[in-house]
């Protein structure tokens, strides 16, 4: 009954000057936001294909994360279509290479020393080799697998979907890492 009393001859809700105040508060701090995600995908995409030539990325399954309502609005905000968008355009314009592997590659369930598959939870962040006995957290075993998943320069390009740098991971007795190929 308040709201009839707010109504102009054409039946539109006036709004107090507060209110309207409040909306355009809002409306900046949301424009904001939106320039400092933009400013900073444009800045690491910039510096990743300046500074590396072959970039690996995943062809993730988004819409499909999207109904994970635990992960969904971290997910919407991240903005991975723009950012491999950008990547492809840029990495022509300098002369990198942007390698996509396919979503079926399981970097994260893949032990990045042995090559043993397993199934891990998403809720389990550290990856526990039953083969080897590896122990690494899920998403350093999920990027060493994507840098092996990348052909080097000298191999050919139509066998990517294999890795072609398997290193094995070992540490000496002095507690240093070492890395060899297999």
């Amino acid at each position: 009954e308040a709201c009839k009393n707010n109504k102009d001859k054409n039946g539109h809700i006036i709004y107090s000057n507060n209110y309207e105040k409040t909306k355009n508060k809002i409306a900046k701090l949301h424009l904001k936001i939106s320039n400092v995600r933009m400013d900073s995908t444009h800045k690491l995409t910039n510096y990743l294909v300046k500074n590396h030539d072959q970039i690996v990325i995943e062809d993730l399954n988004v819409s499909g994360m999207m109904k994970n309502h635990n992960l969904a609005a971290a997910i919407a905000d991240g903005g991975f279509f723009e950012f491999k968008r950008q990547l492809i355009y840029k990495s022509e314009w300098y002369g990198s290479e942007v390698i996509i592997a396919s979503r079926w590659f399981a970097s994260s369930q893949t032990c990045s020393c042995c090559g043993h598959k397993q199934k891990m939870p998403l809720r389990e962040r550290i990856f526990n080799c039953e083969i080897c006995k590896l122990s690494i957290d899920r998403d350093l075993n999920a990027a060493i697998n994507l840098k092996n998943y990348a052909p080097s320069k000298d191999v050919n390009a139509c066998e990517d979907a294999k890795f072609h740098s398997v290193k094995k991971v070992s540490i000496n007795e002095a507690g240093i890492r070492h890395q060899t190929a297999v």
